[in-house]
């Protein structure tokens, strides 16, 4: 998996609390921007988050570049609605080289069925290069492709959807290649703004679990 952040709003922190200075201040935009501060930033930012009033943060966006991730991770990626996706496709792309496909440790651990589970990757690969040889267009050979099938996407989210993002996927209960995903992703953006990052992550970082089937343990030992 390599996950790499393409794009980002410029000054994103400054950008948010300037929009949430301008919702309580009876003055013109330049007054606000001239009068700002790192340390009024940050301390806004801070009451802002606080408070839940996120809606401000959504005047930052982060785009990503996502490679080697299976189509299961997608499946539950795109159900996150407040986001714009762009996928490799299966339809238009004919895959006549090697064909990649993602393997959990839980599989490769059990030597037995990583054999089993090899064989039949290999069987779904030539098949769909039969397919393709015999004139099938690409869109129909696909169907024989797994979710492990890896695939390339490019995310972008606002900070409000990232914050709810990194709740849910960086959650140890979340399926184990879309939290580590998240893990990066989240890695990259507090480089980037720490102060709209800095208490991202899952529920119980801020405010305790949320889950009906809760780990039992701290975020981070998995």
């Amino acid at each position: 998996m390599k996950v790499k952040l393409l794009r980002f709003t410029k000054e994103p922190e400054e950008i948010c609390a300037l929009a949430a200075r301008m919702c309580y201040s009876s003055v013109d935009i330049d007054e606000i921007v001239g009068n700002f501060t790192k340390e009024k930033i940050k301390k806004l930012l801070a009451k802002i988050i606080s408070s839940k009033h996120h809606s401000v943060l959504e005047h930052a966006s982060f785009t990503f570049g996502i490679e080697g991730v299976s189509r299961a991770l997608l499946a539950q990626l795109t159900r996150h609605r407040i986001a714009s996706f762009s996928v490799q496709s299966q339809r238009y792309v004919k895959f006549k080289k090697n064909i990649e496909f993602v393997t959990s440790e839980t599989i490769k651990k059990n030597k037995y069925l990583f054999e089993k589970y090899n064989e039949f990757l290999k069987i779904a690969e030539e098949l769909y290069k039969e397919l393709l040889n015999a004139g099938v267009p690409a869109e129909d050979a696909r169907y024989v492709l797994p979710n492990a099938s890896s695939t390339t996407i490019i995310i972008t989210m606002n900070a409000r959807e990232l914050r709810h993002f990194f709740s849910l996927r960086t959650c140890n209960r979340a399926q184990w290649e879309i939290r580590n995903m998240a893990y990066y992703m989240l890695e990259l953006v507090k480089k980037k703004a720490p102060l709209l990052f800095s208490d991202a992550g899952p529920d119980c970082v801020r405010e305790g679990c949320h889950e009906t089937l809760t780990c039992g343990k701290a975020w981070g030992k998995i």
